[in-house]
């Protein structure tokens, strides 16, 4: 069975590579055919006084801007309901199995419909991908089929290297071999705190993001999640600390990418724009978001001092003896590293990437003495779900870069950091990147010196608000959907949007500070 599922596993990723190749050889949009989403240059509306005025323009212009809107606001409110899809479908399924068995028949596979439609409709990281039907649907009422293709060509080369990329790194991160190798460097802090809950707790939420910025925000993330799991959630810690905890975690990894230029993809949408290199980047964010994180976790620490105490006699009452892990040879955990560093180098050619994947596939096959099966489903997921996210994202760049641009620093900065929990904060700062405002090289060039300053400043803005904001919702930054994939499963009922915003909420207005006051 397990190489039959390795076989179907190989087929899938050989189509993807294929599918990559032929689309970098031909993607982008057709000139033959109207282009979705209309580019912003297209509107010619720079005399339209006012910001309502210049959306109503946009949507006359182009009525599928409203249509595609608004299903984007369905997906987002779907997210919120989820979880009640979730109860309905334990609920019709426990009573689907009672009639059965009042009827005493014994089938595991006679399910209920209606339930399984539930369960579906409930598991988040598929809700953009269920609302991509209706826009579609949508779509092929008001353009021929050759844009619709055209659009997905497009997004293929130049925006699904993201969501290919979460996919790989989350799979080899979340192997024995790599999750062995951190937990016993993230030992050696811990152990300085007596290796108790608390000093586990604080290693993780504070390490692990800062060294997201060397290691990508996808692969810390994975790492923390899974080690949080196994040192902290699974001693079944309060739900308000729990939450907490996730939304400390979730707002950490957003700001902990930025003390480089490659690693947080908000940043890295406009690094090379804007002449944004390593040592800028550490000297303007990381010095303030590495503050940050330590204030904020320090804070949370305090809040819920008492609970360590009761979580620590719950881990003593448990405790597993680490030392009978079986230990990994040194040269597997290096090779599992290289590969890591290969998906790293080229997360930017999906088909490197995918190419890398099939041979550490192969190497894990060879070594499977030392390895557990990989787990492809979790992260397969969590890449539909943004693949589906930046679809639907993309096409809001009529409403979200005319809405930055009428904004001020400190609004700004709000603005988008408010704008960054209902959409991928990636896709902030790319569409801060079009609008000709924010361009402080060409102003300076240009001899506008004081409106370059200024520019400066909103850049600046602009991004200390999506990495800020990148912990209030699940789809506010890229690496959440796979460390709610992980960690989903601590919280009775599954992850609520209510309580990962109110988790992430301070930690959030502290980072915020750091950035924007100090």
């Amino acid at each position: 069975m397990k190489v039959i599922q390795r076989i179907i596993l190989f087929t899938i990723l050989t189509a993807v590579l294929t599918g990559a190749l032929h689309a970098a050889g031909g993607g982008g949009h057709s000139s033959d055919y109207p282009k979705i989403p209309m580019p912003l240059e297209d509107y010619h509306d720079e005399e339209i006084e006012g910001l309502m005025g210049k959306l109503v323009y946009r949507i006359q212009a182009d009525p599928f801007n409203l249509v595609a809107t608004l299903i984007f606001v369905l997906a987002i409110m779907h997210t919120f309901m989820a979880s009640t899809f979730l109860k309905l479908a334990h609920k019709w399924s426990h009573e689907h199995e009672a009639k059965l068995k009042a009827q005493g028949i014994e089938d595991k596979n006679n399910v209920s419909f209606k339930a399984e439609i539930m369960h579906f409709l409930g598991e988040v990281e598929a809700i953009f991908g269920i609302w991509l039907v209706p826009l579609i649907i949508s779509a092929l009422f008001m353009y021929p089929w050759g844009t619709i293709t055209s659009y997905f060509d497009y997004l293929y080369v130049n925006k699904y290297a993201e969501p290919i990329f979460v996919v790989v790194i989350m799979a080899i991160a979340s192997t024995r071999p790599i999750l062995q190798f951190s937990e016993m460097a993230m030992k050696q802090v811990a152990n300085i705190g007596k290796g108790n809950v608390f000093s586990w707790w604080l290693t993780i939420l504070v390490v692990a993001p800062l060294l997201g910025s060397f290691i990508t925000e996808p692969a810390a993330m994975t790492i923390a999640a899974l080690l949080l799991g196994k040192q902290f959630y699974q001693f079944r810690p309060r739900a308000v600390f729990a939450y907490a905890t996730l939304g400390l975690l979730f707002v950490n990894i957003s700001v902990g990418g930025t003390l480089t230029h490659f690693a947080a993809p908000p940043v890295l949408m406009v690094a090379g724009r804007w002449g944004w290199d390593i040592g800028f980047m550490f000297m303007n964010f990381g010095i303030y978001a590495a503050l940050g994180i330590v204030i904020a976790t320090i804070v949370y620490a305090l809040i819920f001092r008492k609970d360590f105490a009761k979580l620590e006699e719950t881990r003593k009452a448990q405790m597993v003896d680490d030392e009978a892990t079986t230990p990994i040879p040194a040269w597997i955990t290096v090779t599992h590293l290289m590969f890591m560093a290969w998906t790293v180098f080229t997360l930017h050619h999906p088909p490197m990437v995918v190419g890398g994947f099939l041979f550490f596939l192969a190497f894990t096959v060879a070594t499977q003495n030392h390895q557990d099966d990989v787990d492809i489903k979790a992260p397969l997921l969590v890449g539909f779900f943004l693949a589906g996210l930046i679809t639907h994202g993309s096409l809001q760049q009529w409403w979200i870069a005319p809405v930055l641009s009428s904004l001020g620093e400190v609004p700004l900065f709000i603005g988008s950091a408010t704008l960054t929990a209902f959409n991928d904060n990636a896709a902030i700062t790319f569409l801060a990147s079009l609008v000709p405002d924010f361009n402080a090289g060409v102003l300076a060039a240009a001899g506008e010196l004081e409106k370059a300053e200024i520019a400066k400043n909103l850049q600046h803005a602009v991004v200390a608000g999506a990495v800020t904001g990148g912990g209030l919702t699940v789809i506010a930054n890229a690496p959440n959907p796979a460390g709610q994939s992980i960690l989903n499963k601590y919280f009775t009922g599954g992850i609520t949007p209510l309580g990962l915003f109110l988790g992430a909420f301070i930690p959030t207005v502290i980072i915020g500070f750091c950035f924007m006051a100090l």
